[in-house]
């Protein structure tokens, strides 16, 4: 995946460090201006009941997640929405047991059964996005692309690098 001129692209490491930054100047910003509209007792039982809210929330939707994690998994099939969902439900939980109001907001979002499924969708763009721009070898002879290219390749596919094509003959001995 090639970028503009002139633009870099921001890696995971430097968002998580800019975020580092600025949620608790935010939520420090936040914190005062909602005390000084209802007052400091009345913000600090409102950041702790939401708190309370939240593990209540976090605990009735992670036992809901996991009934639906054992349920695909005894029928056989493959729980990638249920995994999504109880990652969503991990991270949206840690934020809305983190004081601060915008970090409740984005866990409530996370947490909440009728928002949860925008948020999977978005984590679905954004994975596949990932997987398809760190994937070179996308498309080769195994289908999975971390194979080199065999004899029955088309010309010029890109081999695995590091492997060189030979062949290497040898026999199993099972004593």
């Amino acid at each position: 995946m090639t970028t503009a001129p002139g633009r870099r692209r921001l890696r995971p490491t430097r968002v998580a460090a800019l975020l580092l930054l600025i949620v608790p100047i935010l939520e420090i910003m936040t914190l005062i201006a909602v005390g000084q509209a209802i007052g400091g007792w009345q913000t600090f039982f409102l950041l702790v009941a939401m708190s309370v809210l939240g593990a209540w929330l976090i605990r009735l939707e992670g036992a809901r997640a996991w009934v639906a994690l054992t349920q695909a998994l005894q029928s056989g099939r493959m729980p990638a929405r249920e995994l999504a969902d109880g990652m969503l439900i991990l991270t949206g939980g840690t934020l809305l047991l983190v004081p601060g109001f915008l970090t409740d907001i984005v866990g409530l979002v996370l947490v909440v059964p009728f928002t949860r499924p925008v948020a999977r969708r978005l984590l679905e763009a954004v994975i596949s996005r990932r997987l398809i721009a760190q994937t070179p070898y996308l498309g080769a002879v195994s289908g999975f692309g971390a194979s080199a290219p065999g004899p029955g390749s088309a010309p010029g596919a890109p081999r695995r690098p590091g492997s060189d094509g030979d062949v290497i003959e040898g026999e199993i001995v099972d004593e």
